[in-house]
């Protein structure tokens, strides 16, 4: 057998591996005592990146070369949709599996440096936060969406309260509370849904909605805003997402950044589902509630706008840079043009990447700010030759008081601080020339020429396009002021602070995580042809449903082969029934 044969068919199972690892490493960590941290850290760590290199893995395979419509659909019970268990990756999945990966990866290595000490059960809780991400992206049937939602919520619980404190038990409670309550909408949607059609598969959902009887339709569409409603609970859109900052502020460093996947999970299910079940294929549904999500993405980034520029404290800033980038992602989704869903795919892990990177940063900043006892005292005694008695003032600059403006060496991990926070600005306000300023762009590119695949394909921008872009532009300039302002008083105004000591733990996940920014940029035309395919396959709903339809189990290696040339009996009884299969009324 060829390598390459040998790896066509190992890389299928490679679908189960985002799930199991972090599984059976949280099994393992439990086994172990808390005073085990030391292995527990290492553990944890090794999971991560051998998961990172599976999510480049599984990210190479889902782009074939030669496929615009790469998908693999793993039967994990080998039962045939839509009653076994599908497992489905294709290049969005993938995608989000790949930032889910990166992001994992830099807070695990962050909290070395303190954090994971701070309470018990921090590496356990923090891998099975991982496996509910993982299956929320892979699975294909709504019933184990909710399974790997509850498993994410959970472990999410345990985190928030890390390291306790009367501020994060407060919050915490409050995320508790409002999340339990999605939970309870997600379970009555549901229910609802398969009331009326008889399943849960998101595929075989997609072929029978359009078959909904008229009378049944009001009834699904109510089952959808219900479903709905817990989804944009967990995507944070207005006036739904009051309990974000606060909880998120109050999180840990690592957990915080962590948290910003959490909103995207919430993103990714509303895309999944609405291309699916309400795709131009779907009928009278076709587009059902397109402008209600972008009424709502659009109040949701005033709301991210306006507190950004609200608030000074830097944990709060980036809550609400979370809550704009969701609403900025709502508000593309609900256009349903295959050109904008491109671009969006294109601003979501780039805006992801900066805002955990902003809350790694915030915990560094706060630290320096109340000057901790692991900092060092930067100031001209310590470098004599740059004091102005040794310098010549002719042609020099000089302040009020005709001292040298120039001279003055700038500590490493300061310089390593300001330009972070620089990078992160400028990702988050959407300037150029970085991969904020290219997302943003590509959407509204896409809204002045709306061609390709979707509802508004081919159709003006209206009036919902020109307010999307005023408000993107409006919130990008409400963001960069309120960053500038941060940056100000921390960097330009604190000459007489101590100069903070960064350990390589808190340094290198920031540049991991801005580095990955930035080659988003380097090869911007790879990443934007990628996620055009992605868009493409999206709006195409028919790609995924024969995908997962017509997968066919693996026959059983110890089933009789049929003889050749066997002259069939004339008397054998008639062959069993097919099994019924559902209709929009749930009855054979």
């Amino acid at each position: 057998m060829s390598l390459l044969s040998l790896t066509e068919r190992l890389m299928p199972h490679l679908l189960l591996a985002p799930i199991l690892l972090p599984m059976l490493t949280a099994a393992l960590m439990l086994l172990l005592s808390e005073k085990r941290q030391r292995i527990k850290f290492l553990m944890n760590l090794t999971s991560c990146s051998v998961g990172l290199v599976i999510a480049i893995a599984l990210v190479q395979w889902s782009n074939q070369d030669g496929s615009s419509t790469a998908m693999s659909v793993y039967l994990a019970g080998n039962w045939a949709a839509p009653f076994g268990i599908a497992l489905v990756l294709d290049r969005l999945t993938a995608l989000m599996l790949l930032t889910t990966s990166v992001v994992a990866l830099c807070a695990v290595i962050f909290s070395s440096a303190r954090w994971h000490r701070a309470g018990v059960h921090f590496h356990p809780l923090f891998q099975f936060q991982l496996m509910g991400l993982a299956g929320a992206f892979l699975t294909g049937d709504l019933f184990n969406l909710f399974v790997f939602f509850e498993i994410m919520l959970a472990a999410s619980y345990g985190l928030l309260l890390h390291g306790s404190g009367k501020a994060r038990v407060q919050h915490g409670l409050h995320y508790i509370a409002i999340n339990l309550a999605a939970s309870s909408l997600f379970l009555i949607g549901v229910s609802m849904l398969y009331g009326l059609t008889g399943t849960l598969n998101m595929a075989d959902l997609a072929q029978i909605i359009p078959e909904v009887s008229a009378a049944d339709r009001g009834l699904l569409h109510t089952a959808a805003g219900i479903l709905a409603t817990a989804f944009l609970i967990k995507a944070a859109v207005w006036p739904l997402n009051f309990w974000l900052v606060p909880a998120y502020g109050s999180a840990t460093a690592p957990v915080a950044a962590l948290f910003a996947l959490m909103t995207k999970v919430g993103i990714y299910t509303i895309l999944r589902l609405w291309t699916l079940m309400f795709s131009s294929e779907a009928g009278p549904s076709a587009g059902f509630g397109g402008t209600w999500l972008v009424l709502g993405g659009l109040a949701t980034m005033l709301y991210g706008g306006i507190g950004m520029l609200g608030t000074q404290r830097l944990g709060y800033v980036a809550g609400y840079a979370a809550i704009l980038s969701s609403g900025t992602l709502l508000a593309a989704i609900g256009f349903g043009q295959n050109l904008m869903t491109a671009g969006l795919l294109y601003y979501l892990p780039s805006s992801t990447l900066a805002v955990a990177a902003l809350f790694l940063l915030t915990d560094l900043i706060d630290r320096w700010r109340t000057e901790g006892s692991n900092s060092v005292r930067f100031d001209d005694e310590e470098a004599p030759f740059l004091t102005p008695e040794l310098l010549p003032r002719d042609g020099l600059n000089l302040d009020e008081d005709e001292e040298v403006l120039i001279g003055r060496a700038i500590p490493a991990a300061m310089a390593f601080l300001g330009l972070s926070y620089m990078v992160c600005t400028l990702v988050i306000s959407g300037l150029p020339p970085l991969s904020g300023f290219i997302g943003k762009f590509a959407m509204l590119t896409a809204m002045l020429n709306p061609l390709g695949l979707g509802s508004s394909a081919g159709s003006q921008p209206g009036w919902l396009g020109w307010a999307f872009m005023a408000i993107i532009i409006t919130t990008g300039l409400f963001a960069l002021i309120s960053l500038v302002r941060i940056g100000v008083r921390e960097f330009w105004s604190s000459l007489s602070r101590r100069a903070p000591e960064l350990k390589i733990s808190e340094g290198l996940p920031i540049a991991i995580l801005l580095g990955c920014s930035a080659l988003t940029v380097i090869y911007a035309g790879d990443v934007m042809r990628y996620t055009q395919r992605a868009a493409n396959t999206l709006h195409a709903p028919s790609t995924y449903v024969r995908s997962v339809m017509q997968k066919e189990p693996l026959p059983s290696p110890t089933a009789a082969k049929p003889v050749a040339d066997t002259p069939t009996p004339v008397d054998v009884a008639p062959a069993a029934p097919a099994a019924p299969t559902s209709t929009p009324g749930g009855q054979p």
